[in-house]
């Protein structure tokens, strides 16, 4: 499933956010429609074929590097990686389980 298909129901559960990272998969004016309906401003690097130059902060989206090392260090545990677990609620377990382990040890 691409990822700007996938944004639709990931933008639902948003709360209140004033700004809304996301990478160059996610770069569609219907997902910026949506963050924007939410009361949120867009900060999404340009595909190279687009041709509108949106408002981009390269300096915010620096912080959004934090966030994507965390699901790295999640992932050093193989059970994570694979998803060994077939129940949702196992994965989840799981997942707190490698979270408490990671960050508060």
């Amino acid at each position: 499933m691409p990822d700007c298909v996938a944004a639709d129901t990931l933008l639902d559960d948003i709360g209140t956010a004033e700004l809304v990272h996301g990478d160059k998969g996610y770069d569609t004016n219907a997902v910026r429609e949506k963050i924007e309906a939410k009361g949120a401003a867009p900060n999404i690097p340009r595909k190279v074929t687009r041709v509108w130059k949106n408002c981009f902060s390269p300096y915010l989206y620096k912080s959004r590097n934090a966030i994507e090392r965390m699901f790295n260090r999640l992932k050093d545990f193989r059970r994570i990686a694979t998803r060994y677990d077939r129940l949702a609620i196992n994965f989840h377990a799981a997942v707190c389980i490698a979270a408490t382990v990671s960050y508060w040890l």
